[in-house]
């Protein structure tokens, strides 16, 4: 075990976020975090990373306290990294720069050591064209991936990540799920807030729900998203009102596709009538209309949403789609429009979205 929150207490003056948490994080976990909003989810991260004090409690972090009165706050901040949801990048340092500033205030590394951490991360994160380029001149990804970047720098034990794709567009988010992703098979431990519920399935190996200021229910991502034992959790897990997934057509299985969709149409109770037609409309506009034309096998993004008796797709990152349509057959044409709203083709970000009255 990294690190075990005892009996943390935090309060504001007139709310009280944390009440007495208790949880348990073990070395090389990916934890999300998730529960409505004011449930104490960020303030848990702040007062782990000692951004802020809890009022009373421990956090123990490999056997030491760090509330304690002899314990070096500079060590929390060595070993206990953190990713800002509004990136909080130094507007007047150049990316390099951005990430070589800790290494040699915190941990005083020579400018030669911390240009090579910062000239390795750059190239680990496909970014070394940008070194030269001030955050203002980025994307959101790109600025998202360099504050990663700025705090994998300090080599840190833990690394918290509070909401570090809200602030993308859909595109974006799956790419940060993939650098989560590399940074676990190196073994770093992350906890990660977040509201994209998706997201938390695909990056994490356990969940915790916060809610009424604790740690309400934790397990695994199948466990809190699909088999929640308690009241509040099943009340917040059958509230989630998308699904989402990555495709390719070299390796689509549109039977395990349906299937984890049933789950998801199965908790907003669906009757059959709409269950088949959302099954039948999803495969004819997958399988006839998007991979048909779609020329590579690149990973393609689905998002799929029921609401108000309507249903919603969007497929995103067709880097390789004739936006043309061309390729689609006249029963297929027909089962599509005889239920669609309204189609959007936007080319520029490679998304083409469909609206269906179920």
């Amino acid at each position: 075990m990294i690190l075990e929150i005892k009996n943390l207490n935090k309060t504001y003056e007139s709310i009280s976020p944390l009440k007495n948490v208790n949880a348990k994080v073990f070395k090389n976990d990916v934890i999300s975090i998730i529960g409505p909003s004011g449930t104490g989810k960020s303030t848990l991260l702040r007062c782990i990373n000692r951004l802020e004090d809890a009022d009373s409690g421990e956090v123990i972090f490999n056997g030491k306290n760090i509330y304690d009165r002899n314990y070096p706050i500079t060590d929390v901040r060595k070993k206990i990294g953190m990713v800002f949801q509004s990136f909080n990048l130094f507007n007047n340092l150049s990316v390099l720069e951005n990430i070589m500033v800790a290494p040699i205030e915190i941990k005083h590394k020579t400018k030669a050591q911390a240009y090579d951490i910062a000239s390795n991360l750059l190239d680990w994160f496909s970014l070394k064209d940008k070194m030269n380029s001030y955050p203002h001149e980025l994307s959101g990804g790109q600025r998202q991936r360099v504050a990663i970047m700025r705090a994998v720098a300090m080599e840190p034990e833990i690394l918290l990540f509070d909401e570090p794709t809200s602030a993308l567009d859909p595109m974006m988010v799956s790419e940060v799920a993939n650098i989560i992703k590399d940074l676990h098979s190196k073994n770093l431990t992350m906890m990660i807030v977040t509201h994209e519920m998706a997201f938390a399935r695909k990056v994490s190996n356990r969940v915790f729900y916060m809610d009424e200021g604790i740690v309400y229910e934790e397990g695994t991502p199948e466990e809190i998203f699909d088999h929640p034992k308690k009241i509040k959790t099943k009340s917040f897990v059958s509230k989630i009102d998308s699904y989402e997934k990555e495709i390719s057509k070299k390796d689509f299985d549109l039977y395990m596709f349906i299937s984890e969709l049933m789950v998801y149409m199965a908790k907003k109770q669906l009757d059959m009538h709409k269950v088949n037609m959302v099954n039948l409309l999803i495969e004819e506009v997958t399988i006839n209309e998007i991979f048909r034309n779609l020329s590579g096998d690149e990973m393609v993004t689905c998002h799929i949403q029921i609401s108000n008796g309507e249903l919603y797709i969007k497929y995103g990152n067709l880097s390789n789609f004739n936006f043309d349509l061309k390729n689609i057959d006249e029963l297929s044409s027909s089962i599509i429009n005889n239920s669609l709203v309204e189609r959007n083709i936007d080319r520029e970000k490679l998304e083409i979205s469909y609206r269906f009255k179920l």
